[in-house]
């Protein structure tokens, strides 16, 4: 089997599981917006990807990102930068991401708003912010706290080249996904009633996109279902 066959086989069954997903949340499966994540992958994968229908991919770190931009650059994607974000290098992703879902802290706007601001298409840069489900007091994986939101929602949708555009989240290690999805849906209402135009929603990776669907996600971020297991060499 080639390698555009075993991509294609893969993408073939996560799209069928997101089409299941949504028969069975009532929801429409044009609702959902697949982000394969293509990190440790060749730029070679994001090509194939592309000749198989994919507008969106994803990456988390930024070295890696930029370089794979920067070869794809004739193709019609999407970049979503999905990893942890460092103040110093988040103006940088702005040159190349049109949409951030890791946005955690106050600290990222501004550079953020410059780098989106030096674009040669102008493109305004659409955020998410990343919310931490993990309870409080616990060593949590990342995201703002629930109640650093609100302040953090203002400072994005003030920022002039930055669009508030909803929530991201990860479901926490060892907790079942639906559980923690079901508290991720109780905080977008909140934040849907003081934001109601800022509607999507990044949950839900290979192992729990179906739980994620289930509560309302927007964009599921699927890497090793699509693309099989990362290269040893990264």
């Amino acid at each position: 089997m080639s390698r555009a066959d075993d991509v294609a086989r893969g993408l073939g069954e996560v799209r069928d599981r997101i089409a299941s997903a949504c028969a069975e949340a009532g929801r429409g499966a044009d609702d959902v917006t697949l982000v394969v994540i293509t990190k440790y992958f060749p730029a070679s994968d994001v090509r194939i990807l592309a000749d198989l229908g994919v507008t969106d991919v994803g990456e988390n770190r930024h070295q890696e990102a930029a370089a794979k931009a920067e070869e794809c650059a004739d193709l019609p994607l999407t970049w979503h930068f999905v990893g942890g974000l460092q103040s110093n290098k988040a103006a940088a992703v702005a040159g190349y991401a049109g949409v951030v879902h890791s946005v955690d802290r106050v600290k990222l706007v501004r550079p953020l708003d410059r780098g989106a601001g030096e674009r040669p298409d102008a493109r305004a840069v659409d955020v998410l912010l990343q919310v931490s489900l993990d309870p409080p007091g616990t060593e949590h994986r990342a995201g703002a706290a629930p109640a650093d939101l609100a302040a953090l929602a203002d400072t994005v949708a003030a920022a002039e080249h930055l669009r508030l555009r909803g929530l991201m989240a990860v479901a926490p290690l060892g907790e079942d996904p639906a559980g923690a999805f079901e508290r991720l849906a109780g905080l977008r209402a909140d934040f849907l009633s003081d934001h109601p135009d800022a509607t999507w929603l990044s949950a839900g990776m290979s192992g729990d996109l179906e739980q994620a669907i289930a509560v309302g996600a927007t964009h599921v971020r699927v890497g090793t279902a699509v693309l099989g297991s990362r290269p040893r060499v990264q």
